[in-house]
């Protein structure tokens, strides 16, 4: 799993190396990156955006027909916006959010920053989101990390932590599970 994350081959790959490669050309790399987590967010926000790009009964004509107004109205324009045609025209839209990941973890690489997914039972403290981004930081290497925090109560507490291909998960409902099953193995 670790290695497919961090591979860029296959179709996503690809497409995402050959349009880093024109951002970075074009002195454009964090406003394409902008422009397709923007792009990203639209579909995963809308079952008929994400109907349009996922289902093969469309053609690429009513696609990118389809995708002018959205690009329009989300005001995506640029290499994205012509990025986003071009998948389209080409019948590969469906591999589009797997291409906005690739491209992202490129941007990112290049900017030595590294995402960081924590999941808590209740809001951290500015002092624990720092010292917990110093001890990240710490595991990467030095690297800038980037920290998506969400909360969900039912995890009790502590919390979990997803780095790049690695998991750590040190909530209170986890140690409970883990607790209860070695319980029922000595019953």
């Amino acid at each position: 799993m670790a290695q497919a994350e961090d591979s860029l081959s296959g179709v996503a790959g690809r497409y995402a190396s050959a349009l880093y490669d024109l951002a970075t050309e074009k002195h454009a790399a964090d406003d394409v990156a902008a422009a397709l987590d923007k792009f990203q967010a639209l579909i995963d926000g809308s079952d008929d955006l994400k109907r349009l790009v996922k289902s093969p009964v469309f053609s690429a004509k009513e696609q990118v027909k389809a995708l002018d107004a959205v690009l329009d109205k989300a005001q995506i324009s640029g290499v994205a916006a012509n990025f986003i045609r071009l998948v389209a025209a080409k019948r590969r839209l469906f591999v589009i959010s797997d291409m906005i990941a690739a491209y992202r973890r490129l941007n990112d690489k290049a900017k030595g920053l590294v995402r960081a997914d924590v999941t808590v039972a209740g809001p951290l403290k500015p002092d624990h989101e720092a010292a917990l981004r110093e001890a990240l930081a710490g595991v990467t290497g030095g690297k800038t990390v980037d920290l998506n925090v969400r909360t969900d109560p039912s995890i009790i507490g502590g919390l979990v932590v997803k780095l790049g291909s690695r998991m750590v998960d040190a909530s209170v409902r986890t140690k409970l599970n883990s607790i209860r099953t070695r319980m029922k193995e000595v019953g």
